[in-house]
């Protein structure tokens, strides 16, 4: 298997264990991979008034996931989630961008309203 169809694998696992962690958590999966023009956004999710747009980022350890995300990615990140909040966030509801880390053998780390632009 080439690199890039094993990376992919890999995100695909670590956006199902993603999703799966926060059904447990008590979040509604609104959709996932959503994407446009701005880019993509892995998981969008609700709990109560809360919409987050999630990234995922899924490495062979911890260590690597220090190092996965960075401001450019959250960036896009955001940029997807302005397009795409109208579609799924109501007038009153707080919108925030979330970052979930999954590596093999490790609980998942969700880290919770990751951007601020101001």
């Amino acid at each position: 298997m080439n690199k890039r169809l094993a990376a992919e694998k890999r995100g695909h696992w670590g956006e199902r264990r993603a999703t799966f962690w926060l059904i447990l958590h008590g979040w509604r999966i609104l959709v996932k991979r959503a994407k446009v023009r701005q880019g993509e956004v892995d998981i969008i999710a609700r709990r109560g008034r809360t919409v987050a747009f999630i990234e995922v980022k899924t490495r062979a350890t911890q260590t690597e996931l220090d190092l996965a995300i960075d401001r450019n990615r959250l960036k896009r990140v955001a940029a997807a989630a302005n397009a795409l909040s109208a579609q799924y966030a109501h007038p009153n509801d707080d919108i925030r961008i979330d970052v979930m880390l999954i590596a093999p053998r490790c609980w998942p780390r969700h880290l919770v309203n990751v951007w601020y632009d101001g």
